[in-house]
């Protein structure tokens, strides 16, 4: 008989028969085993070419495998790129070669030497777990359990020498090392990876990963590691949140995700077949975006009797070009008469919004024949609104919220589910369904989150912050590494790696704490990531400008009516120098409406007559012939502004237009205003809502309407257009709360 098979070796060669005399059993090497997993299509022909490039010399004795302590590093190489690339077929390459198994991989000797590095090098990093352990062992309970963000970022294909390391640098690198072969591709990626808490705002960078091309298993395979990782260190993963993309679908069905909206998974288990599970989410800013592509691409989709047209949208924000009648009062001075007046947008308004909805009601009720036919897209809109409140929400969702929330997503599944196109077809079966399946499944997840870890008995929890499971938090990391980077661009391989070893260098896992994220706050990445779904987005599609333009209808009265001498005062009748200081007003408030994000403080720059409109923030009034009118604050700081002008003499004098002298009077200002009720008495909770710098949306704002005002006096002639010939205004008294002119009605030449 023949003699026993090593016990290493699972499936022997069978030996030739005796007496036959044939040929000895082949061997099997590493790349000829490669060479049979790509035949059997369990991994790609490019990952197989990289790895028999970079691993060609790889030992070939069974012996040589068996201790893993004694494995090299390219040993520990192939090891872990193999498992992380397709598990298959790691576990297909266990029955000839003895590797370890998955698991021992993922303990926390191994996982630290082998896919984790210090100082910032790709991989896991050892030092974060590390600090997140102690957390853990001093008995912090916000760090107990945690949601688990990842992303990639796009990286320019480079070689470089580094003189340190004495290396090339650019090629992929998953923290056992870089492969630089040289048929090895360059990397083009980074991905990274998060970790949030639930219960209490930190954030924690888990690691990066260079890599070239990754599939979803790749990604479901990364994720798991670093769950594990974290596990190890005593920290629950409840959640996981990925790009609502083709690779973040995929990566959802490698962890055993299921968007079918008959029968929704939303959950999966780690370790597989435990009886631990996460709730997978798709970010929901990407996922709004797909939804406002469908719509866009469908221009009308109907639900059980309602209908919503995308005109409406491309309707309301072409406003600006629409006049209004309005019927003048008695006491407007025109008894009976009939004056114009435009309805302009506020751009920075989110598409799915309340205020769009109430909007095209109020242009519904105006008679606009554009808007007569509304009703479902109003209806659209609330029922998106109310799922971005849930989602996007500031307030925590509380155990006592569940069936408010179980209601509107089941009012939402009937809608998603029962969406057709113009010719009847199933949306939730079209090619662009994604994005209404994403919302379906993140529905799916909160229910479960918050019937399983809202409960007050033996839960974590008594309530959940949902912006942890967007990827916000991970946005506000990336644009502190691009700031760090220097460049707008996508960095290379070494300037990546850089500027991640300076942000780490500087990181607090303190709840709230910026110093890992820059100086955005999160308040103000969340609009930035929404920009593309605000009504200006839109209104840029249908109404392409060539360039940045200044602020229709400049107030060409403004500079000549405003005195700059203690002449000029005494010659100057003072109900013009009035009527021109609130025209300049409501023109600085026009130019920074240009550039501003913020939907909120977008309004709060113009007055807005309340008795016309209910919803102030997406529509305000501007009067045909000047300009916007401007709201009491922007109004009192212009005011205010000028006095400083007053104080410090003649404009544009002498050494007077400097550097040193603007910044006097800023202060001047500033120091003024202090000592005042404060501005914007509508926005008190947002403008500080989460913000304790000196550069929240309070300061900004009203530094930049100081700033646009006394560079509008200090350099006249740069603004002015002298060919128009100054104008007459009436005065408003808005509900008694300020007196400042307005041009009511079309000007006449004085």
């Amino acid at each position: 008989p023949p003699p026993a098979a090593p016990r290493h070796q699972e499936h022997p060669q069978q030996p030739p028969a005796a007496g036959t005399g044939g040929p000895a059993p082949r061997r099997r090497t590493v790349p000829g085993v490669l060479r049979e997993l790509a035949e059997k299509r369990q991994l790609s022909e490019e990952i197989v070419s990289l790895l028999q490039a970079q691993f060609s010399d790889l030992p070939r004795e069974l012996h040589s495998w068996r201790q893993m302590a004694d494995y090299s590093p390219e040993m520990r190489q192939f090891v872990c790129l193999l498992h992380l690339y397709h598990i298959k077929a790691y576990d297909y390459l266990r029955k000839i070669l003895p590797l370890p198994h998955p698991y021992s991989l993922t303990k926390q000797v191994f996982i630290y030497s082998w896919l984790s590095n210090s100082e910032a090098a790709a991989g896991f990093s050892s030092a974060i777990f590390l600090r997140l352990q102690d957390k853990v062992e001093r008995g912090d309970q916000g760090y107990r359990h945690c949601a688990v963000l990842v992303q990639d970022v796009s990286l320019q294909k480079q070689q470089q020498w580094d003189p340190q390391t004495e290396r090339l640098t650019g090629f992929v690198d998953l923290g056992a090392g870089i492969l630089d072969a040289d048929e090895a591709p360059l990397a083009s990626e980074a991905i990274i990876l998060m970790a949030v808490g639930i219960s209490s705002p930190w954030t924690a960078p888990l690691g990066y990963f260079l890599v070239n091309s990754m599939s979803g298993r790749f990604l479901a395979q990364l994720l798991r590691q670093a769950i594990n990782k974290l596990n190890n260190v005593g920290i629950v993963v409840l959640a996981v949140t990925s790009e609502a993309s083709a690779r973040g679908a995929e990566t959802a069905r490698a962890l055993g995700i299921r968007t079918d909206p008959r029968r929704i998974q939303c959950t999966f288990q780690h370790p597989p077949g435990s009886a631990h599970s996460i709730a997978y989410f798709f970010d929901v800013c990407q996922a709004l975006l797909l939804i406002r592509n469908a719509l866009q691409c469908f221009q009308k989709v109907e639900w059980q009797g309602d209908t919503m047209w995308w005109q409406h949208v491309v309707e309301l924000t072409a406003l600006p070009e629409q006049r209004m009648l309005e019927l003048c009062s008695p006491d407007s001075g025109g008894a009976g008469s009939k004056g114009s007046y435009h309805l302009k947008v506020n751009l920075a308004s989110l598409l799915f919004s309340e205020g769009v909805a109430e909007a095209l009601e109020h242009l519904q009720k105006l008679g606009l024949a554009s808007f007569q036919n509304c009703s479902g897209t109003v209806k659209f809109m609330r029922l998106m609104s109310s799922l971005c409140n849930v989602f996007y929400g500031k307030e925590p969702l509380l155990a006592g919220n569940y069936t408010k929330i179980s209601n509107l997503f089941d009012e939402a599944k009937s809608c998603f589910v029962n969406l057709t196109d113009s010719v009847g077809r199933y949306i939730i079966k079209s090619k662009r369904r994604l994005g209404f399946l994403s919302f379906l499944l993140n529905a799916e997840s909160l229910k479960w989150l918050s019937s399983n870890y809202t409960r007050p008995e033996g839960t974590p929890s008594h309530h959940l912050h949902t912006h942890v499971f967007s990827l916000d938090p991970l946005e506000q990391f990336l644009r502190a590494l691009q700031q760090a980077c220097g460049s707008s661009g996508s960095p290379t391989c070494a300037v990546f790696q850089a500027a991640y070893h300076k942000l780490l260098a500087s990181c607090s896992l303190a709840p709230g704490s910026p110093r890992c994220s820059g100086n955005a706050s999160l308040w103000d990445v969340s609009l930035s990531q929404r920009r593309a779904l605000t009504l200006g987005s839109v209104h840029a599609q249908y109404h392409p400008a060539p360039g940045r333009t200044l602020a229709p209808e400049y107030p060409y009265s403004a500079g000549l009516l405003l005195p700059s001498s203690a002449l000029s005062n005494a010659l100057t009748d003072l109900s013009l120098y009035a009527q021109s200081l609130a025209c300049t007003a409501g023109w600085v408030a026009e130019q920074l409406a240009l550039d501003l994000q913020c939907e909120a403080c977008l309004a709060s720059l113009f007055e807005a007559d309340e008795s016309r409109l209910r919803h102030r923030a997406v529509l305000y009034i501007k009067k045909l012939g000047g300009v916007s009118l401007p709201s009491a604050s922007v109004h009192h700081i212009t005011r205010v502004s000028e006095q400083a002008l007053n104080r410090y003499g003649k404009v544009g004098g002498a050494n007077k237009n400097t550097e040193l002298w603007r910044l006097s009077l800023e202060q001047e200002v500033f120091q003024k205003l202090l000592g005042e009720s404060p501005l914007f008495p509508t926005l008190t909770n947002h403008l500080f809502d989460r913000e304790l710098s000196i550069n929240n949306h309070y300061t900004v704002l009203v530094k930049e309407i100081t700033q646009c005002y006394l560079n509008i006096r200090t350099n006249p002639t740069q603004h002015l257009n002298l060919k128009y010939p100054c104008r007459k205004h009436k005065l408003k008294r808005l509900k008694g709360k300020h007196l400042f002119p307005s041009p009511l009605d079309n000007c006449q030449s004085s």
